[in-house]
């Protein structure tokens, strides 16, 4: 009959390790739930606006339509947006943007009370980090302002705003093409970019402005001057109407910014 072995004991490092091993498992178990929730919070943002996209958005075809003044052609608008439809959704809507470079921001724009409301609300409001792209609460809603600000998130998915850093890190971007549009109810807007670059929160590209006025021509010299990439803008005066595109760099202290100023209106339609 054979010997009954004896129970090893526990040692104290057996303790640590089986303590190390369950810390592991929790923590793991933590971040798969937390890379889970990112991920079902970009898909539900993605959706939503995915689907507004198709409900409101009718692009044209470019063969079928004029190239624009540059080919000898009157200038058509790249697609048409259903308002109606959009404020039957949310009422804050007062615009459309679309960047001929990185057509990923293909996104409607709304004007809040506040700058606090959009931030982490979708534009069907439901809460999401993603946000909505909307213009700064004291800017008028109808991008009449000398500087008009936007706002958007820098998604790590590349959605919203994220993509407007590649015009602060590479030429090329620029070079397929200078121009965004910002579409409204009443008219349509081509925007030519003026300069991109990053600064810091408190920098005087948020500045507003009451009127066109000698402040305002400071200004439009500065932010020629602040651009990282070589742009072809010329011509600029008082007269003209700024858009500046704003998203946050992953350091809080920083942004990233794409300026254009209006070089073309057009009638809805047109």
């Amino acid at each position: 009959m054979s010997e009954k072995q004896p129970k090893k004991k526990k040692t104290a490092g057996d303790v640590v390790l089986t303590v190390v091993l369950i810390a592991a498992i929790c923590v793991f178990c933590y971040a798969g739930y937390n890379l889970f929730h990112i991920y079902t919070e970009y898909k539900k943002g993605t959706d939503e606006y995915n689907s507004i996209t198709q409900m409101a958005v009718t692009e044209r075809d470019p063969d079928g339509e004029a190239a624009g003044p540059e080919a000898g052609s009157e200038l058509k608008a790249p697609m048409d947006i259903d308002f109606a439809s959009l404020k039957s959704v949310n009422n804050d809507v007062v615009g459309w943007i679309y960047v001929e470079a990185v057509p990923d921001i293909n996104y409607p724009i709304v004007h809040g009370k506040d700058n606090e409301t959009y931030l982490h609300r979708t534009y069907e409001k439901n809460y999401n980090f993603a946000g909505t792209i909307f213009v700064d609460y004291e800017n008028k809603g109808d991008f009449s302002d000398c500087n008009t600000i936007v706002y958007g998130h820098n998604m790590k998915n590349g959605s919203m705003f994220a993509q407007l850093k590649k015009f602060t890190q590479d030429e090329e971007t620029y070079k397929k093409s200078k121009y965004f549009w910002i579409f409204t109810p009443e008219k349509n807007y081509r925007y030519e970019i003026i300069s991109a670059y990053t600064t810091g929160v408190n920098s005087d590209t948020y500045t507003l402005f009451k009127g066109p006025g000698e402040e305002f021509e400071k200004y439009l010299e500065k932010i020629r001057g602040y651009s990282e990439i070589r742009t072809d803008a010329e011509g600029m005066n008082i007269k003209d109407k700024i858009i500046t595109l704003s998203t946050c760099t992953g350091n809080e202290a920083t942004r990233y910014v794409v300026q254009g100023k209006r070089v073309d209106t057009l009638d809805v339609g047109q």
